[in-house]
Formats: structure tokens, C-alpha cells, sequence
């Protein structure tokens, strides 16, 4: 471990400068991506209007008819926010988040969705918003990476390009951990730590050769940067995610003895994001358990038996991420983001089913300087279209950003002549929503 560290500080590389412009209250970003899409008129958006004219046939459609919520919703928290009973660890939050009611997204194609929420474009090939995040802040550590993604051994709709760095240095795409069994493959060192720091002396050599031979390359650096910071993670990484270490009172808390597997595993994953952020992450995506016939919020059919059945697996460890965060005086320091890439359909051609739906919906956000106990933005009557102050995922992004001292019009990287940036050219700070 002496020569790796002496190998390392011969790069140059761990801890690096941050890009911030300013001053934000945000260090960390967790993002809690609910895939598939959640219904905002089952969770955060009550429509009075579905249940008075449930079964009637939809103006659109003749052939698709309005569908009430199956659930009921109540209000929480001294903002009186409205959560559906879908949620009731999440509703004891209330005063501590910002539901946004007012989202659109561009087209209602899952692959499209995910790609725009996590990369600011619809098409492959940017950087991931934790890419961007990672890079703008800097690492605050040189034994973990700046972006990590909490997977369940599934890649979501749009490919493993929602958390890659693009044309970003290769340094910034996502380590992803998993939840059950080894988090990642050859964490721990293979033979003896003299044989590992031969291989390591001779893959640095080789690449520091082909590299100088090519006048420099970003993607050999970053290759070398990523071999070094593999083998410090080997001594850190174990001990960063071992829940063992954790109270009683923080274990009930997660629910990491749960009963049901998959709810235990998507505690964990919570957890192990505050952990993560506590070591000096930057931004922690976490994805949601592949626990349904197709993992997702994606319920066309069986909509109250899906929708249940994810949000039991999910809404106690959201709510416990949250409290424990606040608890530990970190979520004045940490960014929440809890957002699938639409929402469900008001109307539907059966009567157990919402189908993609992205002209109005709901996320919510917290911590690290948002405004909590706070709805912004209004869908119709019915929940068809955002109709109220209106915010799309660059908007969203620029929020996001802003919170963390970066300036979405500012944080650019040169690529094919042009400067690219997150928000593309659009992009507004949503500040009604921040303190």
C-alpha cells in the first residue's frame, strides 16, 4: 500500500480542485430514481375530478375512460402537504420536501425518458448528470470515486449510457455497487499485494508508454487514474458499506431486516448512500429493486398490485434516508432528488392501469437548501397537463445545480468545437422552490 500511494501521488491524482462558481449549500447529491415512472394522481397530485367522473369516457379518446386514484390521500405535516396513503413514511416527511406537481418531459418512450432525465438530451452520448455533478465539485477524496450508482444488477431502459461520462474525462462515469451479494467484482485483491503491485507497476509502464507514444490521451490517463484508485478502494470500500456497523435504532429505522428481500436490499442501498456521502461521494444514484415482473413503476396492467408492491419496497428507507440525514445534521449539506422520467396517465382503456405519460407530473426534492413543506406547480383538474408554473428537466437540472455553487450556463466542457453543458441552451433556477 506504501508504493500505491507513492505510485499516486506521482500521478497527481485523489482529491481534486473544485469547478463551483460560488458558494451553494449542496456538497452531496442523492438520487433516488424511481425507474418506470410513478403516478402523480396516486401519490403526490389528488384529483377529485378523476373520482367524479371515473368511467367516463375520455375527451381525447372515446375508447380510453377516466380512472380515480384507488388510493386515498391525506394531509401531513404542519404544511398540510398532500400525500397519498401509498406513501405514509414518506408523508411523515412532509415539512422536509418540496413536491414539484408541475414536471413535463419530452416524449413517452421509457429509453428516451431515462436518458433525458439523467443526461439533459434524448439521444446517447452525453454526460450523466453525475458525471457532470462529479466533475463540477471535485473529489473530495482520492480512495473513493465521485460518482457511484447503487444498482440491483439490472440496467435500466436507455442503457448504461445514463451514467456514463460521455465526453467528459473517464474518471467521472459512475462505479456501480450492487446490492446483494459482492458490491463490485475483484474488490478484494486476487494473490499476494507484491504480485498485485508488480501487475499494477507493469500496467502503469505499458500505459504511460502507449499514452506518450499517442502525444497524451485522456482515455489511457484516465485508465491509469481509475487501476490506482481500484486499489485504494480495495482497503475503504469494504468498511464504507458494512451496515454491521450501525445501531439497532438506525437498522429499524431502514428496515434492513425486513422481511421481504427486496425491501431489505433497497434498505441497504439507502443506507449505504449516506455512507457513501459521509466518506466524501459526491452524488449517489439510487436505482429501484427489480422486485416486479419488470422492475419498474411501469404498470399498464396491475397498477394497485404494482404500485403497492414498490412502494412497500420503497417509501420506509426513502423516509429513512431523509431522517437520518437530518438527524446526523447533514441534509442541510445533501441534495435529494426522488424522480422517475414521467408519470401515468389520468385516463386508461382498462380499469388496473395508467399508461407513459409525460405532459404533467410530479418529483419532489430536499434538503441542501430547498424550501421543505412546500408544492410548486399545478397540473389541470384531471392531472393531463402541467398548466402552473411549468418545469422540464432542464429546469430541474439547473436547479439542482445551482444548490451545489454551479452555474448550469457556466459549467461547460469543450467537445467537437462546440462547449456542451448539461442544460444544453435552456435552463432555468426554479428559486421559488429554494430558501
Amino acid at each position: 500500500m506504501l508504493a500505491l500511494s507513492a505510485l499516486s501521488q506521482e500521478r497527481g491524482f485523489g482529491a481534486t480542485e473544485s469547478r463551483a462558481h460560488f458558494s451553494g449549500p449542496a456538497k452531496n447529491v442523492i438520487f433516488m430514481f424511481m425507474d418506470g415512472g410513478v403516478s402523480h394522481v396516486d401519490s403526490f397530485d389528488p384529483k377529485p375530478a378523476l373520482a367524479a367522473r371515473a368511467g367516463e369516457a375520455w375527451s381525447g379518446d372515446p375508447h380510453r375512460k377516466w380512472l380515480k386514484s384507488p388510493w386515498n390521500f391525506a394531509q401531513h405535516g404542519e404544511s398540510g402537504m398532500w400525500v397519498s396513503e401509498l406513501f405514509p413514511h414518506i408523508a411523515s416527511c412532509a415539512d422536509d420536501i418540496a413536491v414539484i406537481r408541475s414536471m413535463k418531459a419530452d416524449l413517452p418512450i421509457h429509453a428516451t425518458g431515462v436518458l433525458l432525465l439523467h443526461t439533459g438530451n434524448n439521444r446517447a452520448g452525453r454526460p450523466s448528470f453525475g458525471s457532470w455533478v462529479s466533475y463540477g465539485l471535485g473529489n473530495e477524496t482520492e480512495n473513493l470515486p465521485g460518482y457511484v450508482v447503487l444498482s440491483f444488477g439490472h440496467v435500466p431502459v436507455g442503457g448504461l449510457e445514463a451514467f456514463a461520462s460521455g465526453f467528459l474525462p473517464a474518471s467521472y462515469e459512475a462505479t456501480i455497487l450492487k446490492a446483494d451479494g459482492a458490491p463490485l467484482d475483484n474488490l478484494l485483491p486476487a494473490g499476494s499485494l507484491e504480485l498485485q503491485r508488480t501487475k499494477l507497476r507493469l500496467l502503469g509502464q505499458q500505459d504511460s508508454d502507449f499514452s506518450t507514444r499517442l502525444g497524451g490521451n485522456d482515455a489511457v490517463e484516465s485508465a491509469i487514474r481509475n487501476y490506482e484508485l481500484a486499489a485504494r478502494m480495495q482497503t475503504l470500500v469494504p468498511d464504507v458499506l458494512d451496515e454491521s456497523q450501525e445501531s439497532k435504532s438506525t437498522r429499524e429505522l431502514y428496515g434492513l431486516d425486513d422481511p421481504d428481500k427486496n425491501t431489505r436490499l433497497y434498505a441497504r442501498q439507502c443506507l449505504r448512500a449516506r455512507r457513501l456521502v459521509e466518506s466524501g461521494v459526491r452524488f449517489v444514484q439510487i436505482n429501484c429493486p427489480y422486485g416486479l415482473s419488470n422492475g419498474t413503476w411501469d404498470q399498464h396492467g396491475g397498477l394497485k398490485a404494482g404500485h403497492e408492491k414498490n412502494a412497500r419496497q420503497t417509501d420506509r428507507a426513502v423516509a429513512a434516508l431523509i431522517k437520518d440525514l437530518k438527524q446526523r445534521g447533514m441534509l442541510d449539506s445533501t441534495l435529494i432528488l426522488w424522480a422517475g422520467e414521467f408519470g401515468r396517465t389520468p385516463h386508461s382503456p382498462g380499469t388496473d392501469g395508467r399508461d407513459h405519460h409525460p405532459e404533467g407530473f410530479s418529483v419532489f426534492v430536499a434538503g441542501g437548501g430547498i424550501k421543505g413543506g412546500m408544492t410548486y406547480g399545478a397540473t389541470d383538474e384531471f392531472g393531463v397537463h402541467a398548466v402552473e408554473n411549468i418545469c422540464d428537466f432542464h429546469d430541474l437540472h439547473a436547479t439542482l445545480l445551482h444548490q451545489c455553487g454551479l452555474d448550469h450556463t457556466r459549467l461547460t466542457f469543450r467537445n467537437s468545437g462546440r462547449d456542451f453543458r448539461l442544460t444544453d441552451v435552456k435552463g432555468r433556477v426554479v428559486h421559488e422552490i429554494l430558501q
